[in-house]
């Protein structure tokens, strides 16, 4: 079973209750659930939260969302917390705050992990210096 699971924090640190904002008459959160339910690969979509408020939210759209600690650092600590209680072949980290994730790459991810690739990310070439300075756009080296 592969599960697709959105790490949701409400105390981003610099936009504290982003995924709980409004884009036209969604939450961010809904987005992004949505667009990974679309998914045709994902047997199931969860959301880990450390806050009561974004599980309120999921579950007004009919969404399935669980608590978890508020001590994780990251949004991958999240995933691994709810990984490890539900019963689960593969699981998708898929982030929060991108409520224009397109459903094909989400099962892009879940090929690679059929094909047996214990691990996978999606990535797009860096196209302007801007960008590849900027502390807050991840980078990944593939190759020396």
């Amino acid at each position: 079973m592969i599960v697709g699971i959105i790490p949701a924090r409400y105390d981003s640190h610099r936009f504290p209750g982003k995924v709980l904002a409004r884009i036209d008459e969604k939450t961010i959160i809904q987005h992004v659930y949505e667009r990974a339910s679309a998914c045709r690969q994902l047997d199931r979509v969860v959301v880990a939260t450390d806050d009561q408020r974004v599980v309120d939210e999921v579950e007004t759209f009919g969404g399935q969302a669980y608590l978890t600690s508020p001590s994780h650092r990251n949004g991958t600590e999240r995933c691994a917390e709810l990984a490890r209680q539900l019963d689960v072949t593969h699981c998708v980290n898929i982030q929060g705050d991108e409520p224009l994730i397109e459903p094909n790459q989400i099962d892009t991810v879940c090929h690679l992990l059929q094909q047996g690739a214990e691990i996978a990310t999606l990535k797009k070439q860096i196209s302007s210096q801007e960008d590849l300075l900027d502390p807050n756009i991840v980078k990944v080296v593939t190759n020396l």
